[in-house]
């Protein structure tokens, strides 16, 4: 079983509350927006982590990030990049990835709104952390905790932070 903390558009920000969390995970994974990164170094000084930059990233973390990051985790196929839209509108972009190959989870950030919905045509699971830095235009920060078992993705959990002012 690995313990999942998935996280986005950080927007240079972290703080001792999100490393918490970070800390009781086996692996991170960051959605984009990552800003400076000093976030991520940080959660890697704890953590391994799986990232994507994301539109505000500048070339340091694109180069150390890619646009889409497709991973196993378990036996659960994993597809995240940064902008990719929801069911079932996914942008041009990442759309025809997925009806060529579609993931079991879908993961994007950049809206700053929290969602985790169930695509039925391509029979998989979107999720969407909302965004845990203060930049923005979102009251309360998330993020998302739960477990991969082989195939199965379990425990799903808002975790949620007071308002950022």
């Amino acid at each position: 079983m690995t313990k999942i903390l998935l996280l986005s558009d950080t927007h240079s920000y972290i703080d001792e509350a999100i490393l918490k969390h970070v800390k009781k995970a086996d692996e991170v994974w960051h959605a984009g927006d990552i800003g400076d990164l000093e976030v991520t170094d940080k959660i890697k000084a704890l953590k391994p982590l799986r990232a994507v930059y994301g539109n505000i990233d500048d070339a340091k973390a694109r180069l150390e990030f890619p646009e889409n990051n497709r991973f196993m985790c378990e036996d659960v196929d994993v597809f995240m990049t940064h902008i990719g839209g929801y069911p079932p509108k996914y942008n041009m972009r990442t759309r025809d990835l997925i009806k060529e190959n579609p993931p079991r989870i879908f993961i994007c950030g950049h809206s700053h709104i929290l969602k985790v919905m169930p695509d039925k045509r391509y029979n998989l699971i979107h999720m969407n952390p909302g965004a845990v830095g203060k930049h923005g235009f979102h009251n309360v920060r998330t993020m998302l905790r739960f477990t991969i078992d082989g195939t199965k993705i379990e425990n799903l959990e808002v975790i949620e932070f007071p308002k950022r002012y």
